[in-house]
């Protein structure tokens, strides 16, 4: 009957709502009781009796009072499903929003975008219909034939009878016709959202695709998965289509077989006219409830398949769960405690070999450690679950004796700041980029931070200066004053920890140099984690971290390491060779 317990436990959040529009759905079932009887009144008195305009006025004035009830109570009851539809639809999508967050990029990382993307905004809106027309309905359903058979059966047992014995075939076809329903939504379902996440990764792509000439096949995957989403759209018309004529059949025979009975009947004298009357304007609305039950069925059905897709999301735990211990962190304690890692280890699902294995070390405060090694050894990880993108599966980190996962994820953040290889801006101004940083920051703070990074002068120069919008991740940005904007949201921040994630990499030597003095200003008096491939890059830290396969190879300063065999030296080497 299409009843989804995770969709069903949504209805607690807006239970007034759902059982204010039950209360309607009653009281018209009432009212329409009443309009049949009044109205089976007048026809008795005017074709049987004979009565005049007074003799009906009474019983008119009745069939118009319960009709005007009758809409109003069906108005309250659609308003009232809609505002806790409403309801539903924007905590769901807070939920949906928070358990992404929470998850953080390592989820996300593992995710097509445009499923995701279509998971959170056309599956929140395909609930729509399950909530307020669905459920609404099955109450209805539920409540108007018991009412009517509640009628009928003291007015005429066979008629009842007949009501009763045919009811259940339309519920016993919905539920025969809606698991074939079922499967077709599902797969239409899937398609969409494969379709979705395979086009919004081809626009991203879209300058590589060009590069490498492969858009007309590309065109021709959309092209295919075009026609397969409309061929699964078309299973789902035609099951919907056949329902319908299911239903239809089995309302106009039951229909039929009760007015044939009571005409039979009634022709031979053998029952009153006002109950035949009375019980042929009931008998459509009967059938009717159970019909528009299976229509508003194949409504909802979308509903229900989405909500699979968005509890697989919802059920699974957050990364960045809310700590039990510490909520607050000064400045001082993040500046003055070492970070301490002890043993840990990550390995992402099903790679055959852990990201970090067995790692132990401890990070200085005020001091800058660089993580440097091949690619795949490991940095990337450590630096997220710094981040705390990711929890560690064995093993802890520790700021001090203080445990991170202790320290609530608002108040780690506050203490961070993160300068990645490819700095994610948002399509809005400069100042509301560099005011994510620090939402209370004045012009002055802002015009140093600026300042600090290199590129006051150019926001200056700009006709529009702080308010310029600098398009989607940048892309009225070069790829250096983009660095440099990241750059600057981290000088704003000014936070005692600083991660860096090859800041400089991907740029000219002339523009390389420029950064480097910036993020040496950066650096200063702050503890500071960085990834850099570039060896150079790394003569003045005070302790650089060779990491091989996840397991840390070498440790120690820049000249202790360029005279000792392994990793760092053959690249040191590799790479003076490479410049020579």
């Amino acid at each position: 009957m299409n009843i989804d317990r995770n969709l069903i436990r949504l209805l607690n959040e807006e239970k007034r709502s759902f059982v204010l529009s039950g209360i309607a759905g009653s009281a018209g079932a009432l009212l329409l009781v009443g309009q049949s009887w009044s109205l089976s009144t007048v026809v008795e008195r005017i074709f049987r009796e004979g009565g005049g305009w007074q003799a009906i006025m009474p019983f008119v004035s009745l069939f118009a009072i319960f009709s005007l009830l009758r809409l109003l109570t069906n108005q309250a009851g659609h308003q009232a499903a809609k505002r806790g539809t409403l309801g539903i639809r924007g905590l769901l999508s807070k939920r949906l929003a928070g358990t992404v967050a929470g998850l953080g990029p390592a989820f996300t990382s593992s995710e097509q975008s445009g499923r995701l993307v279509t998971t959170m905004l056309k599956g929140v809106e395909s609930v729509d219909p399950y909530f307020s027309q669905y459920i609404p309905q099955l109450f209805t359903a539920l409540v108007t034939p018991l009412v009517i058979l509640a009628a009928v059966f003291p007015s005429d047992w066979i008629a009842g009878s007949i009501l009763l014995l045919s009811a259940p075939l339309i519920p016993a076809f919905m539920i025969v016709i809606g698991k074939r329903a079922k499967v077709a939504t599902e797969q239409q379902w899937g398609t969409m959202s494969r379709m979705s996440g395979n086009f919004l990764d081809m626009l991203q792509g879209l300058t590589t695709l060009k590069l490498f000439a492969q858009e007309k096949a590309r065109l021709e995957g959309i092209t295919e998965a075009s026609e397969s989403f409309r061929r699964s759209t078309m299973k789902v018309l035609k099951i919907a289509f056949l329902s319908s004529l299911a239903l239809e059949l089995v309302g106009t025979a039951g229909t039929a077989l009760a007015a044939v009975s009571i005409g039979l009947r009634l022709s031979a004298g053998a029952m009153p006219f006002r109950p035949a009357v009375f019980i042929l304007l009931l008998i459509p609305d009967f059938y009717l409830t159970l019909r528009q039950l299976g229509t508003k069925f194949h409504a909802g059905m979308e509903g229900v398949t989405a909500s699979k897709e968005m509890h697989e999301i919802l059920d699974r735990e957050a990364a960045s769960a809310t700590a039990s211990g510490i909520t607050a962190l000064s400045a001082d304690e993040a500046c003055s405690q070492p970070i301490v890692i002890e043993g840990l280890r990550y390995t992402f699902p099903g790679a055959p070999r852990p990201a970090l294995d067995g790692i132990s070390c401890t990070l200085a405060p005020g001091t800058v450690t660089a993580l440097t090694g091949p690619s795949g050894a490991g940095k990337s990880t450590l630096l997220n679950l710094l981040l705390r993108f990711a929890e560690p599966q064995e093993g802890t980190l520790s700021l001090g004796r203080t445990p991170i996962d202790a320290i609530s994820p608002d108040e780690w953040y506050r203490r961070i700041s993160w300068v990645p290889q490819h700095p994610f801006l948002f399509n809005a101004s400069i100042r509301e980029n560099l005011l994510m940083a620090r939402p209370g920051a004045t012009g002055a703070e802002i015009d140093e931070a600026l300042r600090q990074a290199g590129l006051l002068d150019l926001v200056r120069s700009l006709p529009e200066g702080l308010d310029t919008a600098i398009g989607e991740q940048g892309s009225r940005l070069s790829g250096g004053e983009a660095q440099r904007l990241s750059l600057a949201r981290a000088f704003l921040k000014d936070s005692p920890i600083l991660l860096l994630d090859e800041p400089t990499s991907n740029t000219d030597p002339i523009l390389e140099a420029q950064l480097r003095a910036a993020i040496e200003k950066l650096m200063a008096g702050r503890t500071v984690v960085m990834i850099a491939h570039r060896l150079e890059s790394l003569r003045n830290a005070d302790t650089i971290i060779v990491l091989e396969e996840g397991r840390i190879s070498q440790s120690g300063k820049h000249e202790e390491l360029s005279s000792t065999d392994g990793f760092f030296r053959r690249a040191l080497l590799a790479s003076t060779e490479e410049a020579a």
